[in-house]
């Protein structure tokens, strides 16, 4: 198996999950897994390095700077890679089905994969309901606004390098994935969905798990999905 991804990993606070996350990885597919820690203070950065994963310090909290920082870091290496990985640190995402996202991508066949959750099996409260109802929301916005029939935000999804690079990604918190699929509708990129498994994170989220962090997702969501009209 030759290997052509690498891995980007946000990455706060979840010292009893990211290295169940980075041992799930199927090693065989990818060159390197890169943690991007977003200011923790427990024990992630350590157990991400005994886990064997380059580990890169980004001190300004937010989804998105977390995954520029990836970005920023693979850019300046000589050799790039033909796929880029993101997953969540959280283990609600299964590692383990990563060849599915990029498969389609290793046969020319699309750009971009996204794991959908709506499509695959999820574990009973693994998803709030205003997750899931915001899910449906935003990609229905996608459905009318732009034409892209997308089932979920999903945050396990793969993509080529040159694709990536090409998006110019700007967001640097919660609108980092729909940004993402917004813009790749724009440029008209071959996508597809493939479902993928979830179950109930460890730990409470940062976002769904209080009021204050759902409703500023929900705002900042809507308003990137309106801000590229």
């Amino acid at each position: 198996m030759q290997k052509t991804s690498k891995v980007i990993i946000p990455a706060f606070n979840e010292q009893n999950s990211v290295g169940k996350v980075i041992r799930d990885i199927p090693k065989e597919w990818v060159s390197e897994i890169v943690v991007v820690n977003n200011n923790s203070n427990d024990n992630t950065v350590r157990v991400a390095k005994e886990a064997g994963a380059t580990v890169l310090e980004e001190p300004e909290q937010g989804y998105g700077n977390a995954c520029l920082k990836g970005i920023a870091y693979i850019s300046q290496q000589i050799e790039k890679p033909h796929i880029v990985v993101f997953m969540d640190a959280d283990y609600s995402d299964y590692p383990e089905e990563l060849p599915q996202l990029v498969q389609p991508i290793m046969d020319e066949r699309v750009d971009m994969v996204i794991g959908s959750r709506a499509l695959g099996q999820r574990e009973r409260g693994s998803m709030t309901p205003q997750q899931v109802f915001g899910n449906w929301l935003a990609t229905r916005l996608l459905r009318w606004l732009y034409g892209a029939y997308f089932t979920d935000l999903g945050p396990f999804r793969a993509i080529r390098y040159d694709s990536l690079m090409a998006l110019e990604m700007k967001d640097r918190t919660y609108g980092w994935t729909v940004e993402m699929q917004v813009k790749a509708a724009q440029q008209k990129l071959r996508w597809i969905e493939v479902p993928v498994r979830y179950r109930q994170r460890i730990g409470v989220s940062k976002v769904s798990g209080t009021v204050k962090g759902t409703i500023m997702a929900g705002y900042k969501i809507i308003g990137t999905i309106l801000k590229y009209l």
